[in-house]
């Protein structure tokens, strides 16, 4: 009876020291940048060692119950490791819902297309290029408009077919006249450093998908009275274009996302005629007199359907006045970070919906200018029924929001794309509004 004993002890205690000394070796083997390589060593390992212990305990007449068991359990153990180091790779996150889709990825390189699944707001159905095959900008001259040099933005953009555009190094392009854009492109400025600068920029006009992500677009020129190629059947006479950052006419499902704009000769992002499923997000905007306008004129009654999200942009210093300014339509004005304004930073006419949520206005030191609103030559008895709402949003140094309208609910969902986030988060999901330094093989 004791020696009975005694071997089941014994049998109890090397069973132990096999599984201590085959979780040492998965320990050993695991490597976070190699999981699946490491993975399966770990696993030959595993089967090795336990086969052996089998072997030697067989000799004394005391073999393990089930040696696969052990396998299970070292395996269990890694599988649960690999997910608590898969938590802690989305701790990068900011509660920005674009960026935590996809900027926590060192690969992200690797996964470009993956930014098309990653939008949001009224624009979020924008897929850009994401069906296409990847061109590469490999020249940032711009000689000839008409018949554009192949490797030039302009050839990339004027194609019929769906396309993501990347650019090989960093480079300042200055384009002779407008940059007119076909459906279905991307024009991804990630990795290196893109300037569209001192020349004439980009212009979406009655086409549709279209995505802007990570340019540097600055110093931008009225151009026109010239011909110029729109795709690669078709060009015209172009009249005189106002200089535009980005100018999106008659367009729809439009995303603008990340870029950094400043110092046009009129507006930062304008939408007309008819334009909408657009959102304008994580940009940042400095330096500029009337930054966005959103609607064409009072009279013009399609812009009745315009949607527009406005998210997670940081308005910065240098600017005045339409951050944006609305006429008809419906705009969700959400978690963005108001940080200028020399006269106010929300305007409107023609009875447009302003949904206002989760932003933070910090007014100006000028004490006739601390209104965060403005409606445009329009009496009182007129925009008082305007449906303009605050919610939650953060009104620092005296600044104020005047609301108006009798908050219609069918109104004010129709303005209303995503959910808001607290306006307290606003400093840290805005925190790398603009063009992104991002850099290959590194968290972005």
């Amino acid at each position: 009876m004791t020696m009975a004993v005694s071997h089941r002890w014994i049998n109890v205690c090397a069973a132990v020291l096999v599984f201590m000394f085959v979780g040492a070796i998965a320990t050993a083997s695991y490597d976070q940048n190699s999981d699946h390589f490491r993975y399966r060593n770990a696993k030959t390992e595993v089967s090795q060692s336990s086969s052996n212990s089998s072997m030697a305990a067989s000799s004394n007449g005391h073999a393990v119950d089930d040696p696969e068991e052990i396998v299970s359990m070292v395996e269990s153990s890694i599988r649960n490791s690999t997910e608590r180091r898969k938590l802690g790779y989305f701790s990068c996150g900011t509660g920005n819902p674009i960026d935590d889709c996809w900027r926590c990825d060192p690969n992200w390189h690797k996964n470009r297309k993956r930014l098309a699944e990653c939008g949001i707001g009224f624009g979020r159905n924008a897929i850009g290029g994401r069906d296409g095959r990847f061109y590469v900008v490999t020249d940032p001259g711009d000689d000839d408009p008409v018949n554009p040099k192949p490797g030039t933005l302009r050839h990339a953009v004027i194609q019929d077919s769906p396309l993501w555009i990347v650019f090989k190094r960093d480079m300042v392009i200055q384009l002779k006249q407008e940059l007119i854009m076909n459906s279905f492109k991307t024009i991804d400025g990630r990795g290196v450093n893109v300037h569209i600068a001192n020349g004439a920029c980009i212009t979406i006009q009655f086409v549709t998908n279209v995505i802007i992500h990570g340019l540097h677009i600055h110093d931008c020129k009225p151009t026109g009275n010239a011909l110029v190629r729109s795709s690669p059947t078709h060009y015209g006479w172009r009249t005189m274009a106002d200089g535009d950052a980005v100018s999106i006419f008659g367009s729809s499902h439009i995303w603008i996302d990340h870029n950094s704009l400043s110092h046009c000769a009129d507006g930062l992002v304008d939408a007309v005629m008819g334009s909408t499923a657009i959102t304008i997000s994580n940009n940042h905007l400095t330096h500029h007199n009337e930054v966005m306008l959103l609607g064409h004129s009072d009279s013009y009654v399609r812009d009745k359907q315009m949607q527009v999200t406005i998210a997670y942009n940081h308005f910065g210093e240098g600017l005045i006045q339409r951050m944006p300014r609305c006429r008809h339509g419906y705009f969700h004005v959400v978690n963005n970070d108001y940080t200028h304004w020399e006269m106010y930073a929300i305007g409107g006419s023609g009875n447009p919906t302003i949904n206002s949520q989760g932003n933070r206005y910090n007014a100006p030191a000028n004490a006739f200018a601390k209104e965060v609103t403005k409606r445009v030559e329009t009496s009182q008895s007129e925009w008082k029924n305007w449906n303009w709402r605050s919610e939650g949003d953060l009104l620092l140094n005296g600044a104020y929001f005047t609301p108006s309208g009798a908050g219609a609910s069918a109104n004010y969902a129709r303005a209303s794309s995503l959910g808001a986030k607290s306006s307290a988060m606003v400093g840290s999901m805005t925190a790398n509004a603009g063009a992104l330094g991002c850099r290959r093989g590194r968290v972005c």
